[in-house]
């Protein structure tokens, strides 16, 4: 790799450079993620995916609804580029791949550690798949056999240390993220260089929360998923009980416009309400969905 290529893409991502003039003003006027963080909530009905999801139980498929959570999140990442990137040091990148994060406590008690875990998702994943991959994340965390790699590591070292010692190494450690220079051994198994950051609330019977984006690293957006509901709804002219899940999504404005935005919300809706697609491969285009 030349010079000129290596300060122009990083080791993870690319250079996006054609960018519109306003993008680039609006990311001078606002360099810094956290200050570029937009609030989106959004109720979808999950009616269609819960009976899904109730179906393969009785064939004896174990899917959950994060599994389909994570699932489409994948598909619609595909399918919107957009949502793939970030802005650091004042320039556009793409990630090189697409990976969905999310942070697993080692046990339910109020004691148990956290660990962030991440999960790849290639072109020809499904939600047989992805499921598959999940568990096998979780299952190897909790029985410690990773516990102790990449980020998860040096966290677990450095949260030892005193303020004299560790609040430096941060520094420099977030100056080296800013300008691309972050060890890969830092970056491994940190779900801040992860594609989105993910959680489902509603598996502690909590609703969506707004969660802060952060400057550090090279995530664009979170996203967390509340409990399902009954909820009352007028369709057609009726009263029907549907079942609604709530939907909390933090994105930094400065990767696209609010209608792509908005396209890409009502992409999801669609993969939620019809959930075959899902068992669909990951990479499929779909090109049909409009904002009228």
């Amino acid at each position: 790799m030349d010079k000129k290529r290596l300060f122009q893409d990083r080791s993870y991502a690319k250079r996006i450079k054609n960018i519109s003039k306003l993008s680039q003003i609006s990311i001078d006027l606002k360099p810094r993620r956290c200050d570029s963080d937009v609030y989106i909530n959004q109720k979808i009905d999950v009616t269609n995916l819960v009976n899904y999801i109730e179906e393969k139980k009785d064939k004896g498929i174990e899917l959950t609804y994060f599994h389909a959570f994570v699932t489409a999140i994948g598909k619609l990442i595909y399918n919107r580029k957009k949502l793939n990137w970030f802005v650091s040091n004042r320039h556009v990148y793409e990630h090189n791949d697409i990976i969905i994060s999310f942070v697993a406590k080692l046990d339910f008690n109020d004691k148990s550690e956290e660990v962030m875990i991440l999960v790849p998702i290639s072109p020809n994943d499904n939600i047989i798949s992805i499921s598959n991959k999940i568990r096998e994340k979780i299952i190897k965390i909790r029985s410690g056999n990773n516990k102790d790699e990449g980020a998860n590591k040096a966290i677990q070292v450095l949260g030892k240390l005193p303020n004299i010692v560790r609040v430096p190494i941060i520094g420099l450690f977030k100056w080296c993220d800013k300008k691309g220079f972050l060890p890969k051994s830092l970056i491994k198994d940190n779900l801040y260089y992860s594609s989105i950051i993910v959680s489902n609330l509603g598996s502690i019977k909590c609703g969506a929360v707004y969660h802060n984006i952060n400057d550090f690293g090279a995530c664009s957006s979170l996203a967390t998923m509340g409990e399902i509901k009954d909820e009352l709804c007028i369709i057609e002219g009726k009263k029907v009980i549907r079942k609604i899940c709530d939907f909390g999504i933090n994105i930094d404005e400065r990767i696209a416009d609010g209608y792509y935005f908005a396209k890409s919300i009502k992409l999801l809706e669609s993969f939620l309400d019809n959930p075959k697609m899902l068992e669909d491969r990951i990479d499929e285009k779909i090109e049909n969905v409009e904002i009228r």
